[in-house]
């Protein structure tokens, strides 16, 4: 029987979807593209699940698309081949907090993936490419900007370039870089961090933000997110008990 590819499990609150195509570094194919996307449809409807990693096997995040499977497709004319942008759009689609746990190369459609997430967390020996402009493709330009910015994004698509770790966290690409060693215990720390907040303002703080990143009106988002959380059960628990532990007390 072969393996799965991808692995899920959910525990306190932290929803985790590893990618388990080792022996190609999970590289896209059609078959993992549609696991990966019907992981997060099943993660969107646990309501258990407050917060998403994302992570890849034996130090390789995701080498790309598979280039075999998808060079078959080319010579056959199928223009509309593209798994991993599908992939990346489920994920940039899930209204929940994902975070991307990059240990290892994390090359086109997997800098795609990793770019749809919200936080990056970067092992020292991950390594970033978005090599479409060398295959004749454009991969990560819509989203790239809105992280590192307009002249940073041309350069890496234009050139095509791999960034290490350390200028990846310098240039605003990943969250955090840190020491392999260190790596589980930092996604761990950031992940348990999120799965204690509140999955309606956490919901609400992720559609806002990205209304403001994308143009959108964010102000009105957030004024109708006050309306709505402000005074209901969620908000009246969790601030009584903050208000016990800071003060001693609350109404």
């Amino acid at each position: 029987m072969a393996d799965p590819l991808v692995v899920t499990t959910v525990a306190d609150g932290i929803g985790r979807l590893r990618l388990n195509r080792a022996d190609k570094r999970n590289a896209i194919t059609t078959e993992l593209g549609a696991a990966i996307a019907e992981a997060m449809v099943a993660f969107d409807e646990d309501d258990s699940v407050i917060v998403i990693v994302i992570e890849g096997t034996d130090g390789s995040f995701c080498a790309g698309a598979d280039m075999a499977e998808a060079n078959a497709e080319n010579l056959k004319g199928n223009r509309r081949f593209d798994p991993s942008a599908r992939a990346a759009q489920r994920v940039a689609a899930t209204t929940k907090p994902i975070i991307a746990a990059v240990d290892g190369p994390a090359y086109g459609a997997g800098a795609l993936i990793a770019c749809s997430c919200d936080i990056r967390i970067a092992s020292d020996r991950a390594r970033f490419r978005f090599p479409g402009s060398e295959y004749g493709l454009v991969v990560g330009a819509a989203a790239l900007p809105k992280i590192v910015g307009g002249p940073v994004a041309k350069e890496l698509i234009f050139t095509g370039r791999a960034v290490g770790a350390e200028e990846a966290a310098r240039i605003g690409l990943v969250n955090r870089a840190v020491p392999l060693a260190e790596f589980s215990a930092a996604v761990d720390e950031v992940a348990r961090a999120i799965a204690a907040a509140s999955p309606l303002a956490l919901r609400w703080g992720k559609q806002t933000i990205d209304a403001s990143i994308n143009g959108g009106d964010a102000r009105g988002l957030e004024q109708q997110a006050d309306q709505l959380l402000r005074g209901g059960p969620d908000h009246i628990a969790r601030f009584s008990k903050a208000t016990q532990r800071i003060v001693g007390g609350g109404s």
